[in-house]
């Protein structure tokens, strides 16, 4: 069989670097076969199914196994940080964060002064939901021009635009148009109505003559749900508060195009785009490259609508699939970016076992098909965690050494690095949802001014608070390794835009990938260990030879030659 071939190729490649685990989660990952994310929570927001993905083709298969001679695929980026306003910062003392006190906030992100290092210096924000709804979290809209007022006024939000703009900082939203709320008035009226101009916004299953079969592609069971008091069916495929809406219908299509225009003309910047398979994808039976297509097709037409306002809009999706055809599929002129769960899941294994999982052999390769599909216009979006994955030092055990590998990783690699709140800081949390989206911890005094207490830490009960306060001013803290890590992104050309190629260093123990740049070449290398590593640097290579570290995240490293000692958990950038 082709995919046999394929798997002994990847087996005599890694040798021996990778574990057992390791290297089936890769291939698995390679293959597309393997599972799409976590179970559904106890809240009943998007999440992505378990069911497998298709395979790749012979051509594509090539395209991740042959080594590549090409220039690397360079990917101009920014550094953002995602935010649940709910959770950040409460300027008013309801317990709930606000527009004002992320506002307050914003010099924490980015002072918008180069020449200071005691802010963040994220170069972007991902706003959760901020719309109006009946729900904490706001996955399920009411009202897509408005602001919740939970969280201020749009004066408020306006003002934080600006003063976000001010600071160099991008702002983009979630935009949730897959479905509504089911107190939407539109969804009201829809079902109380046959007649109303809403009724074919949403997808009724005796209008349409559906089978009420199937099981929902979201992994939630049946996804037709019937309102209270009548005997019809409408698709919910996340749950029954949250309806499908009918992207057959052009009246819907345009709706959320215009949407779309009026935040773009508030200021925002972007969306990242909520449940973006799932327009189409209702049950486990449309999966299909067919159903993918129907899919990018409408985010093409969206992006191209969006671009007629804004040509320099940022979109990202959330596609929370393994199957890399797919992922490739929608960034074909449909998004800039979409989110590389896949990476996600490898990095926090490889830092947590210690070992090596060749990244760079794996991120070149998907690179170049990406590209293929994308003409070059594309930027990964990698992150470790989000809202909907456990938190990062939860995974990793409260391991901050590993938590201090893990952010090296994200940062040295190319695309966008999405930080979730409160992970620079090790923040914990587990699920169910709202565990994993608790206030953000400002202070060591959890009843200090400006501090969120809308939901109650269950993560840190009998554990020492790790505040933002604390680490502040510790060099040794993980916020002071955040900060690192991002200023050697912004202010080293290869990091920042240049692309990736593998580079083989004969330990499992450490990782090390080159970033290329038309200004400039980089080695990056990490120690992932407990204990200090030499290793021998290849020479005579297309790469030429490193002769000195640029960045070290501890000075004890030394290059001696061709002899490069790290210290334990150690990251450098030689050059």
């Amino acid at each position: 069989m082709k995919n046999r071939n394929h798997i002994i190729f990847l087996k005599q490649t890694f040798r021996s670097i990778l574990s057992v685990a390791l290297f089936s989660t890769l291939v698995m990952a390679l293959l597309a076969s393997c599972s799409g994310g976590t179970s559904n929570s106890s809240s009943n927001e998007s999440n992505p199914s378990n069911s497998p993905q298709t395979n790749l083709t012979e051509n594509q298969n090539a395209a991740l196994t042959t080594t590549t001679t090409s220039a690397p695929v360079n990917q101009p980026s920014t550094v953002y940080y995602e935010i649940f306003v709910r959770s950040f910062y409460d300027s008013d003392g309801d317990g709930i964060g606000d527009f004002k006190g992320l506002t307050e906030k914003l010099d924490y992100l980015n002072d918008g002064n180069p020449d200071t290092n005691d802010d963040l210096g994220v170069g972007g924000i991902w706003l959760m939901p901020i719309n109006p709804s009946p729900s904490y979290h706001g996955y399920d809209v009411t009202d897509y021009r408005e602001i919740n007022p939970d969280y201020g006024t749009m004066e408020d939000f306006e003002v934080f635009i600006k003063e976000a703009h001010k600071r160099g900082i991008k702002v983009i939203m979630d935009l949730v148009v897959n479905h509504t709320s089911n107190q939407n008035p539109w969804f009201i009226e829809s079902a109380k109505d046959k007649n109303s101009k809403y009724r074919n916004w949403y997808v009724w299953a005796e209008d349409n003559k559906r089978s009420l079969a199937g099981t929902s592609a979201a992994g939630s069971g049946n996804p037709w749900h019937t309102p209270e008091g009548q005997d019809e069916h409408y698709l919910g495929t996340f749950w029954a508060g949250m309806p499908d809406l009918n992207f057959d219908n052009q009246e819907v299509r345009d709706e959320m195009k215009d949407i779309g225009k009026f935040w773009l003309d508030k200021g925002l910047d972007g969306f990242r785009v909520d449940a973006a398979k799932h327009i189409y994808e209702d049950l486990l039976t449309d999966k299909s490259q067919a159903t993918t297509d129907k899919n990018v097709a409408w985010w093409q037409e969206f992006r191209s609508s969006l671009l007629l306002t804004k040509p320099d809009t940022y979109l990202v999706s959330e596609v929370w699939d393994k199957g890399i055809v797919t992922l490739a599929s929608y960034l074909n002129n449909a998004f800039d970016s979409s989110f590389n769960f896949i990476l996600a899941e490898t990095m926090i294994q490889s830092v947590k076992s210690e070992r090596d999982s060749n990244i760079g052999f794996t991120l070149e390769r998907t690179y170049n098909l990406y590209a293929e599909k994308s003409g070059g216009k594309f930027v990964d979006a990698t992150f470790l965690t989000n809202h909907d994955i456990n938190r990062a030092m939860s995974q990793l055990d409260g391991n901050i050494d590993h938590a201090k590998m893990a952010a090296s990783l994200l940062l040295t690699l190319p695309g966008n690095p999405f930080i979730y709140y409160g992970e620079e800081v090790g923040m914990l949390g587990v699920k169910p949802d709202e565990a994993i989206r608790e206030p953000m911890v400002w202070s060591k005094d959890a009843n200090a001014p400006g501090q969120a207490t809308w939901e109650l830490s269950v993560n840190n009960q009998g554990k020492a608070r790790t505040s933002v306060e604390e680490q502040l001013t510790d060099p040794n803290s993980l916020l002071s390794h955040y900060r690192q890590l991002i200023s050697w992104k912004s202010s080293i050309p290869a990091l920042r835009d240049g692309g990736i190629r593998e580079y083989t260093v004969d330990n499992s123990s450490i990782t090390a990938y080159i970033r290329q740049s038309d200004q400039d070449t980089v080695l990056v290398v990490h120690n992932l260990s407990g204990a200090e590593q030499t290793v021998e640097l290849s020479q005579g290579t297309e790469f030429g030879e490193f002769k000195s570290v640029l960045k070290t995240t501890k000075q004890e490293a030394k290059l001696d030659g061709k002899k490069l000692t790290l210290p334990a958990y150690t990251t450098v950038i030689l050059q």
